[in-house]
C-alpha cells in the first residue's frame, strides 16, 4: 500500500510539473503579443478611481467548454487582479453567438451604457468570413464600432479570430486579418494577435489544437493562458499610456 502511494503521488507530481512546464511554455509566445498603442482610459481608472470595467465583445470563442468560469474573460479578471492589487477588476463577458462585426457595433451603445467600460477587448472576424462579408464592408464595421467605444471613453484592443487546423484551409483568415491589422494601425488601438499565438502553439506542440474541440482539460488550459497574455498585453498597454503622458507633461 505504501508503495502505491508513493507511486501515485509520484505520478500526480509529474503531472503537476508537465502542466506546469506546458504553462511555462505558452507564455514564451508573449512576444507576439506586445501592444502598439497605449490604454489611456484604463491608466486613468486604474489610478484614479482605483476600478477597472473591462467588458469582452465577440462570439462564442469566449467561452471554454466547462463553462464561463473557465473562459478566458474569467481567466483575465483573476490574472489581472493579481497584476493590479487593491483595484477592483471586473470582466464583463457580452459574446453572443453568430454575429457580425457590425451586429456587434450595433449593440456598443448599450453596452456602453449598461457595463460603463474603460475597456473593450473586441474579438470578431470568424463569422464575418462564414457569412461571406465583403472585407471593407468588415474594416467599415470595426471603424464605425472602434469610432462608437472610444466616443465612449473607452479603449479597445482588437482581437482576431481563433486558429484551427480544422478549418485553417476553410476560412480566409488571412484576408480579415489583415484587414483588421489596417483597421488597428488606422484607429491607433492595440491588436492582440490570437491567430498567430495559437498557430504558434499548435505548430510548436505546445497544445493539440486539434483536440479542444473534444478535450475540455485542453481547451480550459488555452483558455487560462489566453487570460494571462491579455492581462500582460494590457499592463504594457497601461505603461505605453503613461509614459506617452509624462512626455507630454515634459
Amino acid at each position: 500500500m505504501k508503495a502505491f502511494v508513493c507511486a501515485l503521488l509520484g505520478s500526480l507530481a509529474w503531472v503537476g510539473g508537465a502542466l506546469a512546464a506546458e504553462s511555462d511554455a505558452c507564455l514564451e509566445v508573449a512576444s507576439l503579443s506586445h501592444p502598439d498603442f497605449g490604454l489611456p482610459n484604463v491608466a486613468t481608472a486604474i489610478e484614479k478611481r482605483h476600478r477597472l470595467a473591462v467588458a469582452v465583445a465577440g462570439t462564442t470563442s469566449s467561452l471554454a467548454p466547462a463553462g464561463a468560469e473557465t473562459g478566458y474573460p474569467a481567466r483575465l479578471e483573476v490574472a489581472l487582479s493579481g497584476r493590479f492589487p487593491g483595484i477592483t477588476i471586473k470582466v464583463i463577458n457580452e459574446a453572443k453567438a453568430s454575429q457580425t462585426a457590425l451586429d456587434m457595433a450595433a449593440f456598443f451603445g448599450r453596452m456602453l451604457a449598461e457595463d460603463k467600460p474603460d475597456l473593450v477587448i473586441w474579438q470578431t472576424g470568424t463569422f464575418d468570413a462564414i457569412q461571406g462579408v465583403e472585407p471593407e464592408e468588415y474594416s467599415a464595421a470595426l471603424e464605425s464600432g472602434i469610432d462608437r467605444l472610444h466616443s465612449g471613453q473607452s479603449d479597445v484592443i482588437l482581437m482576431n479570430m481563433q486558429y484551427s487546423p480544422r478549418t485553417e484551409s476553410m476560412i480566409a483568415e488571412d484576408v480579415y486579418g489583415d484587414h483588421m491589422h489596417w483597421v488597428a494601425i488606422q484607429r491607433e488601438v492595440p491588436l492582440f494577435d490570437r491567430l498567430a499565438i495559437m498557430k504558434q502553439w499548435n505548430d510548436l506542440g505546445i497544445f493539440d489544437l486539434y483536440a479542444t474541440s473534444k478535450d475540455p482539460m485542453t481547451a480550459e488550459r488555452v483558455h487560462d493562458c489566453l487570460g494571462r497574455l491579455l492581462a500582460t498585453f494590457i499592463v504594457e498597454g497601461v505603461r505605453l499610456a503613461e509614459a506617452s503622458a509624462k512626455d507630454v507633461r515634459q
